[in-house]
């Protein structure tokens, strides 16, 4: 019963996230997914610097979590290179986006996954303690999960993925929650160890793609209203995020 109730928690959660933050991007904000990288800059560094970094640092003393954010920037550089070497090798292809951002929504399909497999073992570990804790921690990992996936509608879209694109890819990134939740039903105590190390790496992915592609995009735009916009912007989304994390 505990083992469906993580299965029913994680599932029903990660495509509740995706479908409202899919009726917010494609809709309300489907003609500003231009003018909201600032947003999804401030809600990626956000989640990086005052959610999973946090959380890794709880269990992993500050070096090693340097080292492994470090190791991750450079993976990421790397994965990044690879993906626009094989984007130039592929230019007559139809279906290949021809956004100089392409990459970046592959690299935050990554980092998303990987946060999404951390909530996974971590409402798996709330359902173990207690059925009530699981969903109440069902419910938190919701509220804090809209934001980010709006945030990541924002970048595919923007580097040129078709809604429907979007969607799908966002929805495959939730499932990793369920993988998450079955391995932490089945070895918490051996994936524990694991968890900080996977926090540290996703990020490391959402500094990297907030400061690497997002950042750059921001700074084409240098009139004033664009910069006051985009302060603003920044701001609310990491307004949000830390609204999410008290409510966590």
């Amino acid at each position: 019963m505990t083992l469906l109730n993580i299965l029913i928690a994680n599932l029903a959660g990660g495509v509740l996230s995706v479908l409202a933050a899919a009726t917010l991007s494609l809709t309300i904000l489907k003609d500003m997914s231009h003018k909201l990288v600032g947003f999804s800059v401030g809600i990626l560094l956000a989640i990086a610097f005052l959610d999973l970094l946090p959380e890794a640092s709880e269990s992993l003393d500050g070096h090693a979590v340097g080292a492994t954010v470090l190791a991750g920037i450079m993976i990421f550089f790397a994965l990044e290179k690879a993906a626009l070497w094989r984007h130039d090798h592929h230019e007559d292809d139809e279906h290949v986006c021809h956004s100089p951002n392409h990459a970046a929504g592959s690299l935050i399909v990554l980092g998303d996954g990987m946060h999404n497999f951390v909530d996974g073992v971590l409402i798996a570990a709330a359902f173990l303690q207690d059925t009530t804790l699981g969903w109440a921690t069902t419910v938190a990992v919701i509220s804090h999960e809209v934001p980010q996936e709006v945030g990541d509608f924002m970048v595919l879209l923007s580097a040129g993925y078709s809604r429907m694109k979007a969607l799908w890819l966002n929805i495959l990134s939730s499932l990793a929650s369920v993988l998450g939740g079955v391995v932490g039903w089945l070895a918490l105590s051996g994936a524990s160890g694991v968890i900080p190390y996977v926090l540290a790496l996703a990020a490391a992915s959402f500094i990297y793609i907030a400061v690497a592609d997002l950042v750059p995009a921001l700074h084409k735009h240098r009139k004033p209203i664009d910069v006051i916009s985009q302060f603003a912007l920044l701001a609310a989304g990491i307004g949000v995020v830390v609204l999410g994390t008290h409510a966590h």
